[in-house]
C-alpha cells in the first residue's frame, strides 16, 4: 500500500474475541507508512478497552453507516505474520465453526498479546476531604496519594474484599476517582551486559605496562583483567564475553569494570542474546543404518510421496519408526525446508527431542505451554526469521499441537507421531480443532508432505488408506528381531474367588514382578485413573460426597487428605461422619495411581516406585526427572495413567501391567473398543522392547471380551473389519460427519427451553440427521447445566453447505432475546 500522508487509509483488524468478523479502523495520516498485513496495531475496543489486533487488510474503502475509530498505535517494525498463516485460520474458522478472533487467542503466543487492565486515579479536581469520605473511599485515596495508580486486584486488598466493582462505580460517579487503561504484557528481548578489551591493549605491550600501573595501585582492577585474559587467552573462549562471567571469576564489582572502561580499557555494551540454550549434534544421520524391512518401509514411503501428500505408516511398537523420520528429516534440511514434528502431548517430547538432538543440534527447536511466555516469542521470531538466518536454526520444530500456528515459511514435511491420540483434538476454549487434520491442510499451503505414524493407527486414517485417499506403508516387524510381548490375561473375578488377590494385585502380577525386580529389570503398572480412591461411600444410607459445581463424586487424594472434583478443583476435607445420618461408617471403593503406588510400596517394600500421572508432573521439569530417573534404573517401578502409554522407549522394562481393563471397554462412546485397543496395545508396546520378549498382564473381571483376545493376538486389522460394518449400520464416522452442539446455562430450565427450540429449527432443515437435545452422562460442569444436540450427515452431502446453513441458524438463534446468556459450544468431529 502506498505509504503517501495524504491517503485516507483504513484497516479491517482481527481482535481477540468471540465475536464475527473483522473490524474496520481508520489509519491517522501518520501512520500511513507503518501500516501493514500481518502488524500488530493497538485498536481501542468498546467504550474504554484497549487490544493488541492484528491487521488484516489495508484499503481504501470507507465504512457505511458508521464513523469508524482511530488506531492507536502500530506495535511492530515488521510484520509478525504471514499472508500463509491468514489463509490457515480462514480455513480454521470456516471448517470448526469458530470466529477468527478465537483462532488468533489459539495460535499466538500469550506474550504477543496485549490487553489493557483497568486501573484508578485521582479524578481530576478531586480536593481529599476526610469528612465527605466512608471507609473504604478513605482507604483508596489514601493509597492513590501515595501510588498513582491502583488496579482492581491491588483496590481488592485494600479493602479486604473481592467485588469492588459497585465500590469503584460509586466513587466515580462522585468524581472521586477516574478509571484508565493501561496495555499489559508486551515481549522484550533478553539482553545481557558484555565487554570485550580495546584493540589498544590487544598488543603485549601496552597490555604489560596496564598490568604493571594496575598492579602497583588498582589491584582489583588488576585482577578483573587478569579473569578476562584467563577466559579468552587460556580457556580459548570468544573475546566478547558477558560481564558477570568475569565479576564471578575475579569477585570484582561493578564499580571497578566502571573505572577501567572509563579508561578506555574494556568496552562495555548490552546485547540482545537467546533464551533458550543451544545444542550440538553428536551424530550424523548417515550413519544409522536401515534393516531390510525398514528399508522397503523407507522406499515404499518415498514412493508413495511422489503420487500422495500424505502417507500412514502403520508400524507395531519398536519397528524403528523414528530412524524412518530421522532419515526423511535429513533429506529436507538438505533442501533448505523446514520441517514440524509433531506429538500428541508436551510429556511425550522429552524422549524424542533427546534423540532428534543427537543428530541435528541446534536445528532442532521445541515449542509447548511448559516454555515460558518470552521463550515461545523468541522461538516464534527464530520460525519467522528462518529465510533470512544464516545458521538456520529452528529449522526442526518439536511440539504439540499448538506448533501447527507457528511462521512457517518452507514447510516440507509434516510428522504426526501418535496420530491416533486424542489428545490433538482441542476441546475448550474454540477453535475446537483436530491438530492432525489441520495439518494435512496446512501442508497443502506449502506443497509439503504428511507422514502420520501408529501401531494402532486411527480408524478414520485407516479408512482413507483404504480407500487409497492416502498411502499406506506398514511394518510388522520389531527392530533388532525383539519378539512382541506375550500378552496374558488374569481372570480377577477367579483370583478373588479363590483369595490369591493382595489388593488390587493378582498373584500372577505380584510373581511377575517379583521375578523381574531379582533379575534387575523394570515394571510399568498401568491404572487410567489418577488420585488414591475413586469416590468414598457411607456403608449404612449411601451417600456419596459430591462436588457442589459439578454433578460428579469426589475422588479422595491420600497425599493432601482432601476430596477433589477433578473437573473444576473444588475440595473438601474428609468427613468424619455421613452428613445424612450421621454413620461413622464410610469406607473408600476403586483406586488411583496414588493407591497404586502406595499399596504396592507396602507389599514390595524393597521395590522402589515413581508414579506418573498430572499431579506428580505439574511443574515445568518434573516429568523429564521421573523418566531419566526410570531411565537410570533409579525407579524399578513406574505407575501411570496415559502418560505411559505413549511413545516412550525403556530397554528395561520386562513386565507391564495393566490394572483394570474393563473400565475402558464399558465406557459409553461408539469409539470405546478402538480406544480401548489403542490403550492396551500402546502400553503393552512398552514391554521388552529391547532384550528378551516381555510379559504384559491384563487383569479383567471379563476375561472372554472379544476386545481382549484382539490385543492378546495383535488383531487390528480384525477388530478393524468388524466395528467398520457396526459404525456403516449405525451410521458413525468414517462414514458420516459428526457435529456436536453443547448448550450451557446455569438456569436449567431455560436451559430446556432453549435447546428445545434449538433442536426443533434445525431438525426444519436437516430432519431426522439431527438428535437430541438429551443430557450427556456428566449434566452439570462448572455450575453450568449442559444440553447435547448430534448433527449426523452423511459424507457425500458438501460439508462447506452443511455448516454455512447451521452456522447461519444458530447466529439467529442468538439474537434471540431471552436466549443470550445461553453458551454454545460447537464442537466439529467430537471424539
Amino acid at each position: 500500500m502506498d505509504p503517501d500522508n495524504r491517503l485516507t487509509l483504513f484497516a479491517d483488524v482481527i481482535v481477540p474475541i468471540p465475536v464475527r468478523g473483522t473490524f474496520t479502523y481508520r489509519v491517522p495520516f501518520v501512520m500511513n507508512g507503518e501500516v501493514a498485513v500481518g502488524k500488530r496495531a493497538i485498536v481501542q475496543f468498546g467504550s474504554k478497552k484497549l487490544y493488541a489486533c492484528f491487521i488484516y487488510r489495508v484499503h481504501q474503502e470507507i465504512p457505511k453507516n458508521y464513523i469508524p475509530k482511530y488506531i492507536i498505535g502500530v506495535l511492530d517494525e515488521q510484520p509478525i505474520m504471514t499472508n500463509s498463516q491468514f489463509g490457515f485460520w480462514e480455513w480454521m474458522r470456516e471448517y470448526y465453526l469458530c470466529h477468527l478472533g478465537e483462532v488468533m487467542q489459539a495460535a499466538l503466543p500469550t506474550v504477543f498479546k496485549l490487553n489493557s487492565e483497568s486501573k484508578i486515579v485521582l479524578a481530576d479536581g478531586f480536593v481529599f476531604d476526610k469528612e465527605q469520605l466512608n471507609e473504604n473511599e478513605f482507604l483508596i485515596t489514601e493509597a492513590l496519594s501515595i501510588q498513582e495508580k491502583l488496579s482492581l486486584t491491588e483496590v481488592s486488598k485494600i479493602v479486604g474484599f473481592l467485588k469492588v466493582m459497585p465500590l469503584i462505580k460509586t466513587m466515580v460517579e462522585k468524581k472521586i476517582i477516574a478509571i484508565e487503561e493501561e496495555l499489559n504484557g508486551k515481549y522484550s528481548p533478553k539482553i545481557e551486559r558484555f565487554m570485550q578489551l580495546s584493540p589498544r591493549f590487544s598488543e603485549d605491550d601496552e597490555m604489560r605496562k596496564l598490568m604493571d600501573e594496575l598492579g602497583k595501585r588498582a589491584f582489583k582492577q588488576l585482577e578483573i583483567v587478569l579473569a578476562f585474559l584467563s577466559h579468552t587467552r587460556i580457556e580459548g573462549n570468544s573475546g566478547e564475553v558477558e560481564v558477570k562471567i568475569i565479576l564471578e571469576k575475579s569477585k570484582a564489582a561493578l564499580s571497578q569494570l566502571k573505572s577501567l572502561s572509563d579508561k578506555g580499557v574494556f568496552e562495555v555494551y548490552d546485547k540482545v542474546v537467546s533464551r533458550l540454550v543451544t545444542y550440538s549434534s553428536t551424530m550424523d544421520p548417515a550413519q544409522i543404518q536401515f534393516t531390510g524391512f525398514q528399508q522397503i518401509a523407507y522406499s515404499q514411503i518415498k514412493a508413495l510421496f511422489e503420487e500422495k501428500n500424505v502417507v500412514l505408516l502403520h508400524g507395531v511398537t519398536s519397528s524403528g519408526k523414528t530412524e524412518l523420520y530421522i532419515k526423511l528429516i535429513q533429506e529436507e534440511i538438505e533442501k533448505n525446508r523446514q520441517v514440524l514434528f509433531m506429538l500428541p502431548e508436551i510429556a511425550l517430547t522429552t524422549q524424542i527431542i533427546n534423540r532428534l538432538r543427537k543428530y541435528f543440534g541446534p536445528k532442532v527447536g521445541v515449542y509447548h505451554s511448559r516454555y515460558n511466555l518470552h521463550e515461545r516469542g523468541e522461538i516464534w521470531n527464530k520460525v519467522l526469521s528462518f529465510d533470512e538466518s544464516k545458521n538456520n536454526n529452528y529449522q526442526i520444530i518439536i511440539g504439540p499441537r499448538s506448533a501447527l500456528f507457528l511462521p512457517y515459511s518452507r514447510l516440507g514435511l509434516i510428522i504426526v507421531d501418535e496420530e491416533h491420540d486424542g489428545s490433538f483434538k482441542q476441546f475448550d476454549p474454540a477453535p475446537r480443532y483436530n491438530a492432525r487434520d489441520a495439518a494435512i491442510v496446512l501442508a497443502t499451503t506449502f506443497n509439503a508432505k504428511v507422514l502420520l505414524g501408529s501401531a494402532t493407527p486411527s480408524y478414520e486414517s485407516y479408512y482413507n488408506a483404504q480407500i487409497q485417499k492416502y498411502g499406506l506403508v506398514t511394518m510388522t516387524e520389531r527392530y533388532g528381531g525383539i519378539k512382541l510381548p506375550d500378552i496374558q490375561i488374569v481372570n480377577v473375578r477367579e483370583e478373588t474367588k479363590r483369595k490369591t488377590m493382595q489388593s488390587h494385585f493378582s498373584k500372577a502380577l505380584i510373581d511377575a514382578i517379583k521375578i523381574a525386580l531379582k533379575e534387575k529389570e523394570q515394571v510399568i503398572l498401568f491404572q487410567n485413573r489418577r488420585g488414591f480412591s475413586l469416590r468414598i461411600e457411607c456403608d449404612k444410607c449411601n451417600w456419596i460426597p459430591g462436588c457442589k459445581n459439578c454433578d460428579v463424586s469426589l475422588i479422595y487424594h491420600k497425599k493432601q487428605n482432601m476430596l477433589r472434583c477433578h473437573y473444576c478443583g473444588y475440595a473438601i476435607s474428609v468427613p468424619a461422619e455421613c452428613p445424612d445420618c450421621h454413620s461413622t461408617q464410610i469406607h473408600m471403593h476403586g483406586f488411583g495411581t496414588e493407591k497404586v503406588e502406595e499399596e504396592l510400596g507396602i507389599i514390595l517394600p524393597e521395590a522402589k516406585i515413581a508414579r506418573l500421572d498430572l499431579d506428580t508432573t505439574r511443574s515445568k521439569n518434573a516429568f523429564q526427572q521421573i523418566i531419566e530417573d526410570f531411565e537410570n534404573a533409579k525407579t524399578n517401578i513406574l505407575v501411570g495413567t496415559q502418560m505411559v502409554t505413549k511413545g516412550l522407549d525403556f530397554e528395561k522394562v520386562r513386565i507391564v501391567g495393566i490394572l483394570n481393563a474393563d473400565n475402558m471397554l464399558s465406557y459409553p462412546d461408539f469409539r470405546a473398543f478402538e480406544n480401548s485397543f489403542q490403550l492396551m496395545s500402546q502400553v503393552s508396546g512398552r514391554a521388552g522392547r529391547k532384550g528378551k520378549q516381555g510379559i504384559v498382564m491384563i487383569q479383567t473381571y471379563q476375561p472372554s471380551h472379544p476386545i481382549l483376545h484382539d490385543v492378546v493376538n495383535y488383531r487390528y486389522e480384525s477388530l478393524y473389519n468388524r466395528q467398520m460394518e457396526i459404525r456403516k449400520q449405525f451410521k458413525y464416522p468414517p462414514f458420516y460427519r459428526l457435529i456436536l452442539l453443547r448448550l450451557k446455562h446455569r438456569d436449567k430450565t431455560l436451559l430446556d427451553h432453549a435447546a428445545y427450540e434449538l433442536a426443533e429449527q434445525l431438525k426444519k432443515l436437516f430432519k431426522n440427521d439431527v438428535l437430541g437435545p438429551e443430557y450427556p452422562s456428566v449434566q452439570r460442569i462448572k455450575t453450568l447445566y449442559i444440553k447435547q444436540i448430534l448433527l449426523k450427515f452423511d459424507r457425500k452431502y458438501q460439508s462447506s453447505k452443511v455448516k454455512e446453513l447451521l452456522g447461519e441458524q444458530i447466529h439467529q438463534f442468538e439474537l434471540i432475546t431471552r436466549y443470550k446468556s445461553v453458551m454454545i459450544h460447537i464442537d466439529v468431529d467430537p471424539q
